[in-house]
């Protein structure tokens, strides 16, 4: 139990934002960890820190060549402009972001120390740690910072974070304050802003104001870890900087090979030539039982979203949407396709693992009674006939399989149209990309530590990813609420009120949210990720035989 007395120095940290939440943990509604959590967001970062939530870790021996397998990266390795998870991982050996999305503890700081906003939610302000350097010497100031996201939101930069940023944060909302301050300026309110500069935008990385576009030539970054050598379609290598600002990577070198096969890896990884490599449900199977080898996972926000076209027939009626989605048994496709690695999804992005979730909305299950009934109001009592499109990648074609057996318990036929997933992304924009044409898809969608992106990209009716072409003002307003609420009550109540009405509109099917992992071998301790692909290897020690 926590004592008047301790309540009483947690109410003393900050607002009355910040009151709220203290008073939601007191009254069991909030659990220590997400208070914490929360502390972070607020920019109270020295508590969570003082708390164990970002704080030092215990000593180990140094040295020794951590070896890595991943897929191949798409396209040259660029921090504005990539998108995969081979090029992220690179990535997470040599660049730094302000802010750290923790998978265990949220929020941590990195370049940036605190960070606050104004009584709107509109501005905020990040201060920056001193004494940064990038790889070539040169000091990290505030010009860098702001060239870096200026970059990020330029529409002439060909940046990736576009469609996160998009409605957000717009050209000239960043600004220099001092040497040592960052101001941002949004485009409306949002009080999970500071989500948006942390790892969760992958593409967030701060580069030198300077920067040309020449990443793979130097991977000039602030990490613990600088370039030794990069060998296109084959791999790289890295070596400790000794430079580093924070606690000196423990590793002496991290060595990455890249793979064109899956399989590939984990025989790799069998033969004793690698230590880490992704982790898929073959991989899995692969390794199972054999004590050399360890499953590491963490919860995610990741899901694989199937859109209805809201503006195509057969889904221009809601009736006919909701009746698809209530033909799924959710807790059979958690056990059978993930193995038991996610949990159930109510059909919106509020994860159960987000705190502004409203656990009062009640879970959308299987109901074939209800479908059908739905169907006859709708004119189709016998079903209909619709082609889903997606993408060849993860459990992807499996799920399409589920889905087409459950659908067909009602009288709907489901044809499945399976691309490359190049193909399927096509050029990722309206008119020439079958993932945003197509009237029934299937996109896997990454782990974000806050809902809003896919509030805001897949559902928004001006989204850059509403491939359900979603156009509902009611939707729009009360996301609006949600970007504005500033403490977890407000939040909560204008997301059961987007929840509800996501659960009547189904846009969207949502059916589960997945666990993230990797695999290693049995000799590596301290292998640290997070559920969009960065691979933290700076704490990893070698267990000795």
């Amino acid at each position: 139990m926590t004592g008047r007395n301790d309540i009483d120095a947690l109410r003393n940290l900050s607002g009355d934002i910040w009151n709220i939440a203290v008073d939601e943990y007191q009254g069991g509604f909030l659990k220590r960890r997400d208070l914490l959590k929360y502390a972070a967001l607020l920019g109270l970062t020295g508590f969570a820190a003082s708390q164990g939530l970002g704080g030092a870790r215990a000593a180990a021996a140094a040295g020794g060549t951590v070896r890595v397998g991943l897929g191949q990266p798409t396209k040259a390795i660029d921090p504005v402009s990539v998108t995969d998870p081979a090029s992220i991982g690179v990535l997470s050996q040599v660049g730094e972001y302000l802010i750290l999305d923790d998978p265990k503890d949220g929020l941590q700081p990195k370049l940036a120390l605190s960070w606050e906003a104004d009584e709107t939610a509109s501005r905020w302000t990040f201060k920056l740690r001193q004494g940064v350097k990038f790889h070539d010497g040169r000091g990290v100031t505030a010009k860098d910072v702001v060239a870096s996201f200026e970059r990020l939101v330029d529409p002439a930069s060909g940046s990736s974070a576009l469609s996160a940023y998009k409605g957000i944060l717009s050209k000239g909302g960043a600004k220099l304050v001092d040497d040592e301050t960052v101001a941002f300026d949004l485009d409306g309110p949002n009080s999970n802003f500071p989500f948006y500069v942390s790892s969760d935008v992958y593409n967030a990385v701060i580069l030198p104001a300077d920067y040309a576009g020449d990443f793979e030539k130097t991977f000039n970054g602030t990490g613990p870890f600088k370039l030794e050598s990069f060998r296109p379609k084959q791999g790289a290598s890295f070596v400790r900087n000794t430079d580093y600002w924070g606690d000196k990577a423990l590793p002496d070198r991290v060595e990455i090979k890249f793979f064109d096969d899956e399989q590939a890896q984990v025989l790799a990884l069998q033969a004793g030539q690698l230590d880490v490599i992704p982790s898929t449900t073959r991989l899995e199977l692969a390794i199972e039982g054999n004590p050399n080898f360890k499953l590491l996972s963490v919860q995610a926000s990741s899901h694989d979203e199937v859109h209805l076209r809201t503006d195509q027939a057969p889904f221009t009626d809601k009736r006919i949407r909701r009746a698809l989605a209530l033909t799924l048994d959710r807790e059979a496709i958690v056990k059978g396709l993930l193995k038991g690695r996610a949990i159930a999804g109510n059909d919106t992005p509020f994860a159960p693992i987000f705190p502004s979730a409203d656990p009062s909305v009640p879970q959308r299950k299987q109901d074939i009674a209800e479908a059908k009934r739905l169907l006859g109001e709708a004119g189709v009592p016998n079903g209909f006939e619709v082609t889903l499109t997606t993408e060849r990648a993860y459990d992807i074609p499996d799920y399409a399989v589920l889905i087409q057996n459950f659908a067909k318990k009602a009288g709907i036929d489901v044809k499945l149209n399976v691309l490359p997933q190049d193909a399927y992304y096509g050029s990722a924009t309206f008119g020439s990309s079958p993932w945003l044409d197509s009237v029934l898809g299937i996109t896997d969608f990454g782990h974000r530590g806050t809902p809003d992106i896919f509030l805001n990209a897949t559902l928004k009716s001006s989204g850059a990813w509403n491939a359900a072409h979603f156009n509902n003002p009611a939707y729009d307003a009360l996301l609006l609420d949600y970007s504005k609420a500033r403490d977890l009550n407000a939040q909560r109540l204008a997301a059961g009120k987007i929840q509800n009405l996501l659960l009547d509109e189904t846009p969207v099917i949502i059916s589960y949210f997945s666990q993230y992992s990797r695999i290693t071998s049995n000799k590596v301790e301290g292998v640290r990720f997070t559920a969009i692909s960065h691979l933290l290897l700076d704490r990893v020690t070698f267990v000795q035989a």
